[in-house]
């Protein structure tokens, strides 16, 4: 059922308008707010150590830094810069300049520090995070002699 206000040239000049308000003056001087949605986090661990996945298609692993700091503190950040290279191309529009994000973690004490990893494969960053080894120590028997 079509609404009372509802008229045929109305509905057969819809395509071309939507064209015109898409690319009018006003609509194209609007700024955009840059926003970027914090990459989704796996954290898992097992008997030999923590491991993170962070998700993150079409970044490369020189748009990240990992570093640790305060000794059990992991920072993970993230910036992706457009590449100006190609300037020769028309854009009436152009949103994805930039992208930011940063994630830091408190580590557990268990974690071998000086052996954390990360390797970036098929738009994953992945971090290792190797647990210290668990020495058993038993307690060595002495004779006490006494005096």
């Amino acid at each position: 059922m079509l609404p009372t206000n509802y008229n045929r040239r109305h509905s057969q000049d819809w395509l071309p308008s939507i064209f015109n308000d898409f690319f009018d003056d006003d609509f194209m001087r609007l700024t955009p707010t840059k926003q970027f949605a914090a990459p989704a986090i796996n954290i898992l661990e097992n008997e030999k150590d923590y491991h993170i996945e962070l998700a993150a298609p079409g970044m490369t692993k020189e748009d990240f830094k990992v570093r640790l700091e305060n000794e059990n503190e992991l920072v993970i950040t993230l910036e992706k810069k457009h590449d100006h290279k190609d300037e020769k191309k028309n854009y009436l529009r152009r949103e994805f300049d930039y992208a930011s994000y940063q994630q830091t973690f408190v580590i557990p004490e268990e974690v071998e520090a000086e052996k954390i990893s990360a390797a970036m494969t098929d738009g994953i960053l992945h971090i290792t995070l190797p647990k210290k080894e668990q020495v058993v120590r038993t307690p060595a028997a002495r004779q006490i002699e006494i005096g």
